[in-house]
């Protein structure tokens, strides 16, 4: 049940963050917006890795997996979100965030592709569903 509790925690959080963003892209461009964003996170996360003394596990941590964790940074936090900050600057809110959020169904196939998840036709009906909602959001 907690899984669940954080996932729904999550989708409010991030359903109700792009009102901010679209509200304060009004007068920033994308790059500066996420580079304040970045760096206002970057500081909340050190001070808080200093004060329960998580620093140091950087230091220790398994090269491959650290250079993984750098490249999903790199895609999702930092071209991922310049790109959903553009979105957000030029689109309507209530259009771009649910064309966003649909990333599952390229997880989907990724999943099945790369890390030998496996097919079912549940996630198939439910990545269909999300095509058809974008269809209809993008009239």
């Amino acid at each position: 049940m907690t899984n669940f509790l954080f996932a729904v925690l999550t989708m409010i959080l991030w359903g109700i963050a792009p009102v901010f963003g679209k509200l304060g892209l009004g007068k920033l461009e994308p790059y500066t917006a996420l580079t304040l964003r970045s760096l206002t996170i970057s500081l909340i996360l050190l001070i808080y890795g200093a004060a329960a003394g998580k620093v140091g596990a950087l230091g220790r941590m398994d090269p491959a997996s650290g250079g993984l964790i750098i490249l999903e940074g790199i895609l999702g936090s930092l071209v991922g979100h310049l790109m959903y900050f553009y979105a957000l600057k030029y689109g309507e809110t209530s259009r771009m965030v649910p064309i966003t959020a649909a990333f599952p169904i390229v997880t989907f196939f990724v999943g099945i592709l790369f890390l030998g998840e496996k097919f079912s036709w549940d996630k198939l009906l439910g990545a269909v569903l999300i095509i058809t909602g974008i269809l209809i959001i993008k009239r």
